[in-house]
């Protein structure tokens, strides 16, 4: 964490940023900067002096976890404790998070501190937390594998008539005993026709032979999260996969292997998505794919770059991101296959060691 905050400082100076100080509330970036987990807290950085504030609850495991910090303990009201600092500092400006700072919260502060200017500030912290390190890395392959691990375990438990709530149990439960300290988000378990959702949380609905399943999940590791996708073919009674069923399970897995291929520094967003997309345009079934092809991965599930059309960002190595393209057709179902991959020098490195065949059960 310690070289963090001189790279940040630098990138104000380069920036030429009108700020005194940088009052950080989102909570993932307050972690990326000073390694400090609880689940409040401010952050304040100026020129020479770093500060954290928390309340009673975690006044000593920010000591613990943001060594080099000077942690100072809220108490209410909550300017009681931040006017003084701000006035011993003699800020006349500060930059605040204008994309998280609830307007709420933005009419208290310059109600309270009239004596300093609050400025909206762009979100560097989040386009420093683009490109991951080796620590970030590694927690991310853990991660990574930790959800393989689970989905694994889960394929020798799946069986008809189970409902989708509980193979999303099931799956859950694997992360949390292989080494998650959480899952990454609501997994999502979407059979049969459901499968034209692309959100498809689980429901109480039976998972019967003969349909396609599509399971989301991700585990959260150290504050990091995988996110994989696996449509898988649910057999018993002598079910086999229809040729439709087929067809587009391998356009889909065609189109996102376009979209891994086009991964490498100095690539746009917008080309890899393009890549992904070319496939389905090519095939008439472009009005199927209703998302974008990707994402950045992080200390949240959905981080900018994002893999769309729109997005000119280019590519560099050490970002790790998702490839996910789908299809969805209502009444019918749906097909989705998603991996993390991290962005290399040389191109990229798919994380995820799940097969990208069809699974037959």
């Amino acid at each position: 964490m310690s070289d963090r905050l001189p790279v940040l400082r630098d990138l104000l100076k380069k920036e030429g940023l009108p700020y005194d100080g940088l009052f950080i509330t989102r909570p993932e970036n307050r972690a990326y900067l000073s390694g400090f987990t609880g689940s409040f807290g401010y952050l304040l950085i100026t020129a020479s002096e770093a500060l954290v504030f928390t309340d009673g609850r975690y006044v000593e495991q920010a000591a613990q976890q943001a060594p080099g910090w000077k942690v100072i303990r809220l108490t209410r009201p909550f300017e009681q404790s931040v006017i003084p600092e701000i006035k011993r500092l003699g800020l006349a400006s500060i930059g605040f998070e204008a994309d998280h700072l609830s307007y709420g919260d933005y009419t208290f502060w310059t109600d309270k501190i009239k004596e300093t200017q609050w400025l909206p500030a762009p979100n560097l912290v989040t386009r420093l937390r683009q490109r991951k390190d080796q620590l970030e890395i590694e927690s991310l392959r853990q991660a990574v594998e930790i959800a393989s691990r689970a989905f694994e375990n889960l394929l020798g438990l799946l069986k008809p008539g189970m409902t989708e709530r509980e193979a999303a149990a099931e799956l859950e439960y694997g992360m949390r005993k292989f080494g998650a300290d959480a899952i990454a988000f609501d997994t999502i378990v979407a059979s049969g026709t459901r499968g034209a959702l692309p959100h498809g949380k689980a429901s109480d609905k039976p998972i019967a032979s003969g349909e396609l399943v599509t399971f989301d999940f991700g585990a959260r590791l150290n504050g990091y999260n995988s996110d994989i996708t696996r449509t898988i073919f649910m057999g018993g009674n002598g079910k086999q996969p229809s040729q439709r069923q087929r067809q587009i399970y391998e356009l889909v897995l065609e189109s996102q292997l376009a979209g891994i291929a086009a991964v490498r520094p100095g690539v746009s967003a917008s080309a890899v998505d393009r890549a992904s997309r070319t496939v389905f345009e090519k095939a008439g079934l472009a009005e199927y794919y209703l998302h974008s092809t990707g994402h950045n991965l992080g200390r949240e599930v959905h981080e900018t770059p994002f893999l769309m059309p729109n997005d000119n960002s280019l590519l560099e190595a050490g970002m790790v991101l998702t490839v996910e393209p789908g299809l969805y057709f209502s009444e019918w179902g749906g097909v989705r296959i998603e991996d993390d991959l991290l962005v290399t020098p040389e191109g990229a490195e798919v994380l995820p060691r799940l097969s990208r065949e069809l699974i037959l059960l």
